[in-house]
């Protein structure tokens, strides 16, 4: 074995032995939490550390699961991040297509404008967004959640970014052959918009799954409280029960990961090409 080929080996093992370390400390909060939804109040309490419960206490799941509607606030969540979802992801994908690739007056600065208002926090816009609201009638409602946050600049610019890649010789060869915009938008540059579709999808799902300040100030009645709303509820109501906080926070993270499953196939070829570095 040569010098070289015993030196490629040590690199090799020095990189798995980092990512080794790097995924177990992404994974040890979430163990960590895992053990900490299955341990009794007195495991939790007590001064000796364990890293594992000496009996899986269930009833962190099961007692704020009987005493509170969270399969309500599941359902409401799910409506209100689905529709978001795909409502935004199609107008993402529609700007973005219209930004990359067609020529109007005033583009490059309306692009610069939408972008300008990733800067502004999301607080200065709750006072306006909730106004618009109450005049639309909208108020309690899960629209009044969906509607206001449909169009997102970081979306956007990823379809933007994305859509520069896409040839132009390929839309003009559609247009040759007699395809309108819409059609060649559809037809041709969409089915090239998987991992880009995958990347929004994820993010967008996690925004609106994870989102809590909006849904609180817009939705009035405890039955259309959203997932995140509710696990406020049972903070007031299970403050110093550490266990049935992380199992039900646990339940919470269940919906992405099987988003996240569904669509990490193209989820790094979608970053990559979209320019997020």
């Amino acid at each position: 074995m040569t010098a070289a080929n015993i030196h490629e080996r040590r690199a090799v093992r020095l990189r798995l032995a980092f990512a080794a370390a790097g995924a177990v400390a992404v994974l040890f909060p979430i163990y960590w939490m895992i053990v900490t939804a299955l341990s009794t109040p007195a495991e939790l309490r007590g001064s000796r550390f364990s890293l594992w419960p000496a009996a899986a206490n269930w009833e962190n799941f099961i007692g704020p699961w009987s005493k509170f509607p969270y399969p309500t606030w599941i359902l409401n969540s799910a409506v209100i991040a689905v529709s978001a979802v795909a409502l935004t992801v199609v107008i993402n994908l529609m700007a973005g297509y219209a930004f990359a690739k067609l020529r109007f007056p005033g583009r490059d600065v309306l692009f610069l404008l939408v972008l300008s208002t990733l800067m502004v926090p999301v607080q200065v816009v709750m006072v306006p967004q909730f106004h618009l609201v109450v005049d639309f009638g909208l108020l309690g409602s899960n629209w009044g959640v969906v509607l206001p946050r449909l169009a997102e600049a970081f979306g956007l610019f990823m379809a933007r970014q994305f859509m520069m890649a896409v040839p132009d010789e390929l839309l003009e060869a559609a247009q040759v052959d007699g395809s309108g915009q819409w059609r060649t938008f559809f037809k041709v540059v969409l089915p090239l918009c998987k991992p880009l579709i995958a990347v929004l999808v994820i993010f967008t799902f996690m925004w609106r799954w994870n989102e809590f300040a909006w849904p609180l100030i817009v939705l009035k009645d405890p039955e259309s409280y959203t997932l995140q709303v509710g696990l406020l509820f049972l903070k007031n109501q299970y403050g110093q029960d550490y266990g049935a906080l992380m199992a039900m926070s646990l339940v919470s993270m269940i919906p992405m990961l099987i988003v996240f499953a569904l669509f990490q196939r193209h989820f790094v070829e979608g970053m990559a090409r979209s320019g997020i570095k």
